[in-house]
């Protein structure tokens, strides 16, 4: 294999790389961008490095082929409770506190993994959480582990490793938390295994926070030697995204050598011994007070103005004698419409409390506004991203008695009671709205995840191959109907993902 690739190619391929991936080659590094790429020539099906690079740049690569190359352009060097200082801190203070603070209230910790290679991380977390939480199993815990490598993930979910995995590692954690293989490797066992969900996720590409991808409402975040690879721009995208994936008072760990007062300024940096974890601003509880009662009697007979009855602008009156005729101003967002806007900004609080007064008022008048159905559901979703899953699942059900026949809304009451561990339930749901519109495609996709999950691996495959059935009919690009910008492409390719790595996303 010819092992050059001009400089001119190669500037215009880390470009490419950049904007596929996020990940960083500036000029200094381009020598080892080719030499990776070497390697990745080989996987793809080309004697010729350079005849592989023109290939890329000039044709429609599928999401596969961008992941094997990403395979060889990322680093998967992990091993078991790296950078202990992160880890120390973890134990003796952070999660204490988000233990303390939930006990004998609504029990649920969610942990995310971002960039995991692996799986030494994820299952390190699990492991850190079996050991402080002895009633482990009375509590909701969901640890994501995400990657946009496939063959990582696939090791990742079989949960073997070799001692080079646990260098460092005390003798006692590898006889209390592994089983040994009769070839001398090393087993994570089933108790700690379903702790895990590993998912493919591109943190340049990918739309987060998101129900369907299970990145909204986390407590802590760890995204270690992974944006050290991006540009300064896709960094700063994914910080943000992390900030709204956060809870008020929500934690990020990121690597000491990514330390950085610009990028993390949404963030306040806290120092522990060994360590630096940036919070977002909050108390670090679940805004569990923060609810929005239906109108009682007594708010029902007060003579207030309905938040949808607007005065008529003079403007659109007729003009009276000897007045020009002006013409009306665009009409002004409905409180639907600026909720939305909040909520894509990741103002959740102040778009939720909008809604509340909408929703009200609606409901205090004998014909609910047209949108309530709408309003509603975004306010279960707002819960949702909130961590109020009880105020969700009660606006979802008030969205569903207002539009019955919406599967959607059974697909998103599914989504929230799946966050609550009510499993039955949200396959329940899923299946109902699969009876209302058995071409909404999320709904098998949601589906296969779950059954999966439950390690009915020949009735998720069913599930999956209905949807990529559906995918069919749409175009690579097309956006996926409810799926928060995901397109079929993408979609088809976490499907494909997910079934060769045998673990739900």
């Amino acid at each position: 294999m010819t092992h050059h690739i001009s400089r001119q190619l190669l500037s215009r391929f880390s470009e490419f790389v950049s904007c596929q991936l996020g990940l960083h080659f500036p000029e200094k590094r381009w020598r080892d961008l080719e030499r990776r790429t070497i390697h990745a020539a080989r996987d793809l099906g080309f004697k010729r490095v350079e005849a592989c690079v023109q290939w890329l740049l000039s044709s429609r690569v599928s999401r596969a082929e961008i992941e094997i190359l990403a395979s060889h352009l990322t680093i998967g060097e992990t091993y078991f409770f790296r950078e202990k200082g992160g880890f120390d801190a973890l134990e003796s203070r952070i999660l204490p506190e988000l233990i303390d603070s939930r006990r004998g209230k609504e029990q649920r910790l969610r942990i995310w993994s971002a960039g995991c290679s692996s799986g030494e991380e994820a299952y390190s977390i699990a492991i850190l959480l079996k050991k402080m939480i002895p009633d482990i199993d009375e509590w909701n815990v969901a640890i994501l582990a995400t990657d946009i490598n496939p063959r990582a993930l696939a090791k990742a979910a079989a949960g073997i490793y070799s001692d080079w995995s646990f260098r460092g590692v005390p003798e006692w954690v590898k006889e209390r938390y592994f089983t040994r293989c009769p070839d001398g490797r090393l087993e994570v066992p089933f108790a700690i295994r379903k702790m895990v969900t590993f998912a493919n996720l591109n943190l340049v590409e990918d739309t987060f926070p998101s129900l369907v991808n299970n990145t909204n409402a986390m407590d802590i975040i760890f995204c270690r030697n992974v944006l050290m690879y991006f540009g300064t721009e896709q960094a700063g995208r994914a910080t943000g995204n992390f900030h709204r994936s956060l809870l008020d008072g929500g934690w990020l760990l990121v690597s000491p050598c990514e330390v950085s007062s610009a990028l993390f300024a949404d963030f306040d940096a806290v120092t522990f011994p060994g360590a630096l974890f940036y919070r977002k601003g909050g108390t670090g509880k679940r805004p569990a007070a923060f609810s929005c009662p239906l109108p009682t009697e007594e708010t029902l007979h007060r003579e207030e103005p309905s938040p949808f009855i607007l005065p008529v602008p003079r403007e659109h009156l007729p003009p009276e004698a000897g007045e020009e005729k002006t013409l009306p101003p665009q009409p002004e967002p409905s409180t639907y419409e600026e909720a939305l806007a909040l909520h894509r900004q990741g103002e959740y609080r102040e778009a939720a409390e909008r809604l509340c007064s909408f929703l009200s008022g609606s409901v205090a008048t004998d014909a609910p506004h047209p949108l309530f159905g709408k309003a509603a559901a975004l306010l279960a979703q707002l819960f949702a991203d909130l961590g109020n899953l009880e105020e969700a699942l009660r606006w979802s059900g008030e969205a569903i008695a207002a539009d019955k026949l919406n599967g959607e809304l059974h697909y998103l009451r599914a989504t929230i009671l799946q966050e609550q561990g009510a499993i039955g339930d949200a396959v329940a749901s899923l299946k109902r709205a699969l009876y209302l519109d058995h071409t909404f495609v999320l709904t098998h996709f949601a589906l296969g995840n779950l059954t999966l999950g439950q390690g009915k691996k020949r009735e998720a495959d069913r599930h999956f191959a209905n949807a990529l059935e559906l995918l069919g009919a749409y175009r690579d690009d097309d956006p996926v109907p409810g799926g928060d910008g995901m397109t079929a492409g993408r979609l088809a390719d976490i499907i494909g993902s997910t079934r060769g790595a045998g673990q739900n996303p």
